[in-house]
């Protein structure tokens, strides 16, 4: 079995680039066991010894709050790691050196890499690395990992080995006496310390005490310990503890820093706080996204590559002969349909999703590395925060959103990163309902080319429905607020080594979670016409089509919306161009398709992610709501005397 090395710390401090710099590319991203957080792992040489690197989702204290801590913690309790690279921001030292103090404490084998130290050192800041080696007696190293500095040292660090420490921090004497009685009552083995363990059962901790209770058989005695010591404190447990680290952080920080000089802010400093100011960091993001978005992966993705790739490649080339081969191999023409027909699977699913949503994808990904490398993600949280706050949703929130404008399914699955059930939940429901991919707003943005006052009307009502909908749910689904915090790194110059591999990391990802999806979609095409259910289906829509006032035709389109939301949205294009919609029918029958049904790939995905009964839950609700809005837009438009 090989060693592992594990990389924890908080979020944005670099804990993913000295992942890839110790993997480079060969890394394989899944779930932990039991839960939606996503682990990274791979495998990378030092010194000859293969060891196993383990990317953490990011932690601030041993004492988890959301599940990414939970997941972090698990993996230093059951991996048994040869290293733990606990990476800080070196200009936040003092506030992430609790968590340093935690890992001591539980006997782990530490490595603090002081990271980002250009940006610590711009600010004048400058630190005894001897003293603070000599304080917590373990290795300091100080790095800047996008650049490679430091690394080369990290490496040899481990590759030598090291001790384990055998500090201890010192608590007041109730403290200590009740951690040692704990202590005495641990009789079986645990990969942490049992002075860690002993802490975290003063805390309360409910996933240890069942870890122990499955191991030990005085656990009421130890109930008794820790009711005892809540009696002798008039505040909580952990924050006496809490604050005890604190102190001691301070005093090493104090002990350890050699130099700080506030030197003047640099122009890189200046940008991150006008990307933060609502005033400018507004219009900066409008300029992200259309720039980005709207040109880059709606123009050059969606438009120049999808066209080159279905049209040279699949309709002149591939599909002529693969459907020469399978109508030559197989006589009965129902099956040759499941392959070749219409909406076969490869003629259909295999050509989508590689001659039409790869190209936006993998353009989304690109742009949205390069964003994600530069630092700018934290500050759009900042910047919306406040605004998310009003729907229930705190700003890590924006990432998801800002990836459903790329595709939607993808974005249902970085959900997971929100802390809360509640927050995972009315995202999931927002981006089914409110927030179009980029294949199907290239699509709208096309359909309303010569109409700009139809498409100011359009976004108006998404956006309304979007903070409607937001607002509403927040009072209605249970759960806590949520609360944000979020580490802002330095802003940078991206680096191509970093947005390559993120790319490809996430183009792997791709073809593993969501190509099996469009070949699922043809097979249920093929079903849906081999059985007369598609008819069916034509046949109700056409009702509720008919309230909104559109050509029957449209109904077809819905029903094509759930399978792809772009195919959905090519049918009213269609139609459009065919002459059979009015301005206000474009603008009704568009935006119903924009809050129609998620495609099918998303509607699978809301199931994995949020279990069934959620899953179709969202979806019944955004079938009706669909139309009830598309109804009301209609009314609206003609009461006012609206004509666009």
């Amino acid at each position: 079995m090989l060693k592992k090395i594990v990389i924890v710390g908080s979020p944005n401090v670099g804990k993913s680039v000295i992942f890839n710099c110790f993997t480079g590319m060969y890394v394989t991203v899944s779930n932990y066991p039991g839960t939606t957080v996503e682990v990274a792992r791979g495998k990378g040489k030092i010194g000859g010894q293969e060891y196993e690197i383990i990317d953490t989702p990011g932690m601030y204290s041993l004492l988890p709050i959301t599940e990414e801590e939970r997941v972090a913690r698990s993996i230093l309790l059951n991996e048994n790691p040869e290293v733990v690279l606990h990476v800080v921001d070196a200009k936040n030292l003092e506030r992430m050196l609790p968590l340093t103090l935690q890992l001591i404490e539980a006997d782990l084998p530490v490595v603090l890499v002081l990271n980002i130290m250009d940006e610590a050192e711009r600010l004048g800041i400058k630190f005894d690395i001897g003293q603070l080696e000599k304080e917590l007696k373990i290795p300091v190293i100080p790095t800047v990992s996008i650049t490679g500095q430091g690394m080369e040292l990290l490496k040899q660090i481990i590759k030598k080995g090291f001790s384990k420490n055998r500090i201890r921090f010192i608590y007041d004497d109730v403290m200590e006496n009740n951690i040692k009685e704990i202590e005495n009552l641990l009789k079986n083995g645990y990969l942490i310390s049992k002075r860690a363990i002993s802490l975290l059962l003063l805390q309360e901790d409910a996933d240890i005490f069942q870890m122990v209770k499955k191991k030990e058989s005085e656990t009421l005695k130890i109930e008794n310990i820790v009711k005892h010591t809540k009696n002798n404190y008039s505040y909580s447990i952990n924050y006496v503890i809490a604050l005890r680290k604190q102190q001691i952080a301070i005093q090493i920080y104090i002990r350890t820093i050699k130099e700080f000089k506030k030197k003047r802010i640099g122009i890189l400093e200046k940008l991150s706080r006008v990307t933060m100011n609502p005033w400018t960091g507004i219009p900066i993001l409008l300029a992200v996204l259309y720039f980005g978005l709207y040109k880059f992966v709606g123009e050059f993705g969606a438009g120049t590559v999808v066209d080159f790739i279905e049209t040279s490649i699949f309709e002149n080339n591939i599909n002529p002969f693969v459907t020469k081969i399978f109508t030559n191999i197989i006589p009965w023409k129902v099956i040759q349909d499941l392959f070749v027909g219409e909406y076969g699977i490869v003629t259909l699913g295999i050509r989508y999703a590689i001659a039409l949503i790869l190209p936006i994808v993998s353009t989304f990904f690109l742009v949205f590395a390069i964003i994600e490398d530069t630092g700018y993600l934290p500050r759009l949280a900042m910047l919306i925060d406040r605004v998310f706050k009003k729907i229930g949703l705190s700003g890590r929130a924006v990432i998801p959103m800002v990836l459903g404008l790329g595709c939607d399914t993808m974005a249902t699955m970085v959900t997971r990163t929100l802390p809360t059930k509640r927050e995972r939940v009315m995202a999931t429901l927002l981006l089914a309902l409110a927030v179009p991919c980029s294949a199907q707003l290239g699509v709208i943005l096309a359909l309303f080319e010569n109409n700009p006052n139809a498409l100011f009307v359009w976004l108006g009502v998404i956006t309304m429905v979007f903070l409607f909908t937001g607002f509403i749910a927040k009072r209605i689904l249970p759960g806590e607020q949520p609360i944000f915090f979020m580490e802002v790194p330095p802003l940078r110059l991206p680096k191509l080594s970093n947005v390559l591999i993120k790319t490809y990391t996430r183009m792997t990802w791709y073809f593993k979670e969501i190509f099996p999806l469009f070949i699922l979609a043809s097979v249920f095409i093929w079903f849906g016409q081999l059985t007369g259910i598609f008819d069916l289906m034509i046949k109700f829509l056409s009702y509720p089509v008919r309230l909104l006032d559109l050509p029957e035709k449209t109904s077809v389109a819905y029903l094509f919306g759930f399978f792809r939301r772009d195919y959905g949205a090519a049918g009213l294009y269609d139609i459009n161009k065919a002459g059979l919609f009015t301005g206000n029918q474009l603008v009704v029958a568009v935006v119903t398709m924009t809050l129609f049904l998620p495609c099918i790939a998303q509607f699978l995905i809301n199931i994995k992610e949020r279990g069934w009964k959620t899953g179709i839950s969202i979806s019944i609700f955004i079938f009706f709501f669909a139309f009830i809005v598309g109804y009301f837009l209609n009314i609206l438009l003609h009461v006012l005397g609206v004509k666009l």
